[in-house]
């Protein structure tokens, strides 16, 4: 319970720092687009780009998941006024629950997208641990759809695996994606044998960890997310 409680604790500061990096990246890569009035119903990619982070509530955050109840049909997936394009449908599709407005899910959808542009423009790392780590909703389907310029760090992001345990890692090196102190690893083999560990006691800020051939399992904490170095 106490170990299940410190995790909890190491990945909230690591989450922590996310949010206070996408609070200092105020401004998007246009020089300019977040001075815009609040969202309209009906909502382009520039204008959501233009909403400021603060703005986006848990409910809109939580509109970008596929709805798993009743949901509107293609037919009737259009905005308050002008029309979704081709791949802003495709990314609503299957996710609008019924007697809710289509332009309030796309808006999650795009801040989403938004969130990862002004990331990455400050730290790609940063941005790409975010998405490994899980951390941007419905990161997945609105990239692709919505964003395809940020394509290459979701992709980048699948060759990297969470805080946590790893069953069967490849081995490599890995490097954390996080500069925190704390970020302790081992890599164990068959009835749990301890094949390497780290950091040392004079570990740099940057935490690399060599998982040897045989590793079963790879346990870490604190480390936030693993990228092949």
């Amino acid at each position: 319970m106490h170990t299940r409680t410190l995790r909890s604790l190491r990945r909230g500061a690591a989450a922590g720092a996310l949010i206070a990096l996408l609070a200092i990246s105020g401004c998007s890569s246009d020089g300019g687009s977040d001075a815009a009035a609040n969202p309209t119903r009906s909502i382009s990619d520039d204008q959501a780009a233009g909403v400021p982070d603060d703005q986006a509530s848990p409910a809109s955050e939580e509109s970008s998941s596929p709805s798993k109840g009743p949901v509107l049909p293609d037919a009737k997936l259009t905005p308050a006024t002008g029309s979704f394009t081709a791949e802003q449908k495709k990314y609503l599709h299957g996710r609008v629950p019924k007697n809710m407005d289509p332009a309030a899910v796309l808006q999650a959808g795009q801040e989403t997208c938004q969130r990862i542009e002004r990331t990455a423009a400050h730290d790609k790392d940063a941005a790409i641990g975010a998405l490994i780590a899980g951390d941007l909703p419905s990161a997945d389907d609105a990239i692709p759809q919505l964003c395809p310029k940020q394509k290459p760090l979701l992709d980048k992001a699948a060759t990297g695996f969470a805080d946590g345990t790893r069953k069967k890692p490849a081995p490599g090196t890995y490097r954390a994606l996080t500069s925190a102190e704390g970020c302790t690893w081992k890599a164990l083999g068959a009835e749990g044998k301890v094949l390497a560990s780290g950091p040392g006691p004079d570990a740099p800020k940057k935490v690399t960890a060599k998982i040897p051939s045989g590793t079963r399992t790879f346990v870490s904490s604190g480390c936030y997310a693993w990228l092949p170095a």
